[in-house]
């Protein structure tokens, strides 16, 4: 199945990553270089860093030991992230690693146990690295989980309640039909172009930024709600609502309070397709609390010009308007209540179901949002049931380590954290996507055990205390596809494995075979077998379906086959708003929520029964900052997908002075002494980071922008609050969920201040391996 990797050929291997299709180079054994999908219209700047990475130095080179867990045991260790490490051998590895397994699962048992995985390891179907685990750890008894995504945690659980389980979160509008119908986009967070680059599993054919260019040829304009002028694609004309950072629910509020209080409603589809209009307009026009939502209202807590707000809702009602709300709008917290008032600002204008108009969630958040391509299943491992019902929401792994037995609330329902004592980990690192890092390492130090099976010496990695070198996707065979993909991709291994890393799903058959489960894991199949067998069940699948695909072997000869495209200008909702009895919602009233009497009944303080301006704990307009003056943007980044590939050349090259670039307006520049190019030191009080400065009037005064991603760098990994001399923003960002409700992550913001660093600088080591011991 594979090519020769040892041959010296210039040959374009096929593959595939969550930034899109491409072909691998390989000249004698490595990886020189890689070229898009020739029918890929816009591929993505990420594919530079693949060749750069796969044989960078901080690849993880053999199976190692931290020193303190060699000599000690499974303990809970302050030193973990602080510990040298001992390289052993992948038998002694195994070994330790079982008997760890072992000693969990026969003593506290298997609630003691998370498989803490979270996606993103890689776009293949079969080598997922945390599906795989889970399936192992199922299999030995069951392991506590965790629901939702970093990404949009609030809003998987909100919606919901609003326009019932599915819509709006896995399906959209076409972009095609808004290219040929919309003349205006109100994009609440914008329609950031770094992100549509991505899909999780891939995306052949980049086609969101070539929509947009359609849409803007014809006529189409946006209106764009955030604090970074960028935060839409270049040649889309776009008038600047340059807003406070987390106000986005009082413009919004505004805007339906000048729709109604003018008569711009449509109340035939308000009485017809919603629920619960009287409450939320009670509240609206200021009846229910005596303070009306008017744009003189919303302009001094927004920092907007009253005037602009008004012109702006005449002039969304004057034609076909789609408002949209970004995923990054709800990693806050309330962030819930920027995905409510977002579609009841819509439904006040009536045009959810029509072609231009209506609601959309995730636009400029991944590149499947809004593709024409049709929803197909895709070749999947099948599952197995985990005997354990523990599970908890994603962003509250900290908690759990740190409290067990403490309870949350969780949509509805309270719960307990269960007692951890093993975390296995495996395609992730959490120091990307969690906040509060030095409250996570705090919960780090407190597991007996902590495995990691990674490609890299991650930040989560260097705190495990044991470590599990495993492949890249470009060492292993796999079939990679993406949610509404146009093609199915042969993803064949280029090279021979780096060092001594193995397959995701050979080390854990490795460890099936020692504890007695390894018949039940591999049923019998190899990759090969299994690869196999997952295309062609997906072959019988599809046909009935129109997909005409052929058997395996030509499949793989052909390096793919595409995949038939759907329905250009398919509408979300068109059905309901057809015949809202005959094609009800899957929510109480079968109607749009925009009062929900369920979440009403939870009695949360923090997410009431409609949707509501709730101060934020950390705003410009607070308290806090007194103390400090700026607000922190921690959006993605543009050069790397989350923290993959931080060691290449992409995402190298936007480094300023060796650091993550964070970006800051002129005015806030001067009054601290800050020139381009300066390191300067991000800090509140909890946590503090060096970064480069970037002096720029695309972000507004009073914000500074520091995206996630750059390898968390600890100068002196043994104090509690150390300075990450690289530039990782989540030693900023506040460790909360969103709300009782959803308890999503809520790490897209922070308050904090800006100092230029004087002195010499602390040398970057992050991407450096540590200095392995011998025995």
């Amino acid at each position: 199945m594979s090519p020769d990797p040892a041959a010296s050929t210039t040959s374009l291997v096929p593959h595939s990553a969550h930034w899109g299709a491409f072909g691998v180079q390989v000249v004698d054994g490595r990886v020189v270089g890689v070229s898009p999908h020739p029918t890929d219209p816009n591929p993505s700047l990420l594919l530079g860093n693949v060749a750069s990475a796969v044989h960078h130095a901080s690849r993880i080179a053999t199976p190692a030991i931290r020193r303190g867990w060699l000599e000690g045991g499974p303990r809970p260790d302050e030193r973990r992230g602080a510990d040298s490490y001992v390289a052993v051998g992948w038998d002694e590895a195994l070994d330790l690693v079982a008997a760890e397994l072992r000693r969990v699962y026969d003593g506290p048992g298997p609630g003691a146990v998370y498989g803490g995985s979270y996606g993103w390891g890689s776009a293949g179907r079969y080598h997922a690295a945390a599906g795989q685990l889970h399936r192992l750890l199922a299999l030995l008894g069951g392991y506590v989980g965790s629901t939702g995504t970093y990404s949009n945690g609030a809003s998987s659980v909100m919606l919901p309640h609003l326009i019932g389980s599915g819509v709006l979160l896995h399906s959209a509008t076409t972009l095609d039909s808004i290219a040929r119908h919309t003349d205006l986009v109100v994009a609440f967070g914008g329609l950031p172009a770094k992100n549509v680059s991505v899909t999780h599993g891939g995306v052949a054919n980049h086609e969101v930024l070539a929509r947009l260019a359609d849409g803007a040829a014809r006529g189409l304009e946006v209106a764009l709600f955030s604090p970074l002028r960028l935060d839409v694609p270049e040649g889309v004309p776009a008038d600047w609502f340059a807003i406070r950072p987390g106000t986005d629910v009082a413009a919004m509020l505004a805007l339906a309070h000048v729709l109604v209080d003018e008569g711009l409603e449509d109340r035939d589809f308000l009485d017809r397709c919603c629920a619960g209009t009287d409450r939320f307009l009670a509240y609206v026009l200021g009846d229910a609390d005596g303070i009306a939502k008017t744009p003189e209202w919303a302009g001094p807590i927004c920092d907007l010009d009253p005037a602009a707000l008004r012109t702006l809702a005449r002039r969304m009602a004057a034609g076909r308007t789609l408002v949209t709300t970004s995923w990054s709008l709800q990693r806050a917290q309330h962030g819930e209540q920027t995905v409510w008032a977002g579609l009841a600002l819509a439904a006040l204008l009536g045009q959810i179901g029509l072609p231009g108009g209506g609601y959309g969630h995730g636009y400029g958040s991944m590149a499947d949002v809004g593709s024409a391509n049709r929803l197909l299943p895709m070749p999947s491992m099948p599952g197995v049931r985990n005997p354990v019902e523990d599970s908890i929401p994603v962003a509250r792994i900290a908690d759990l380590l740190l409290e067990p037995g403490g309870s949350y609330d969780f949509d509805g329902v309270e719960y307990s954290y269960p007692d951890i004592r093993l975390v296995h980990w495996a395609g992730g690192n959490p120091f990307h996507h969690h906040q509060d890092l030095n409250r996570l390492r705090r919960a780090l130090h407190r597991p007996d055990t902590v495995i990691v099976q990674d490609p890299f010496w991650t930040p989560m990695a260097r705190h495990a205390d044991i470590v599990l070198p495993a492949t890249t996707s470009l060492e292993r065979n796999d079939l990679g596809a993406g949610r509404r993909d146009s093609r199915l991709v042969a993803m064949t291994r280029a090279i021979e494995p780096v060092g001594q890393a193995r397959d995701d799903v050979v080390i854990f058959a490795g460890l099936a075979q020692r504890l007695g489960v390894a018949e039940r894991f591999t049923e019998g199949r190899d990759e090969q077998a299994w690869l196999v067998h997952l295309y062609e069940t997906w072959r019988r699948r599809v046909a009935p379906l129109g997909v005409d695909a052929p058997p395996f072997e030509e499949f793989w000869a052909a390096g793919g086959v595409d995949l038939p495209g759907g329905d250009e200008d398919w509408v979300v909702l068109a059905d309901f708003r057809a015949d809202p009895d005959g094609r009800p919602l899957n929510t109480p009233s079968g109607r749009i929520q925009l009062h929900s009497e369920v979440v009403e009944a939870f009695g949360y303080d923090d997410c009431p029964g409609h949707a509501t301006w709730l101060e934020p704990d950390e705003w410009l307009g607070g308290p806090r900052a007194a103390d400090f003056p700026l607000h922190l943007v921690a959006n993605q980044p543009t050069t790397r997908l989350h923290s993959q590939h931080d060691v290449g050349d992409v995402s190298q090259a936007a480094k300023v002075a060796g650091r993550e670039a964070m970006r800051i307006h002129p005015d806030d520049a001067a009054v601290r002494g800050i020139v381009a190019g300066d390191v300067v030191r991000v800090f509140n009080d909890r946590g503090h980071c060096l970064a480069g400065a970037v002096v720029t009037a695309d972000v507004r005064p009073g914000v500074v922008q520091l995206p996630t991603g750059a390898w968390y760098d600890p100068v002196d990994p043994t104090l509690a609050g150390a300075l990450c001399a690289h530039g990782n923003p989540n030693v900023l960002t506040p460790d909360r969920g969103t709300s009782k409700l959803a308890q999503g992550c809520s790490g897209q913001h922070a308050l904090v201040e800006v100092e230029r660093w004087d002195g010499p600088a602390p040398v970057v080591a992050a991407h450096r391996p540590p200095v392995l011991e011998a025995r």
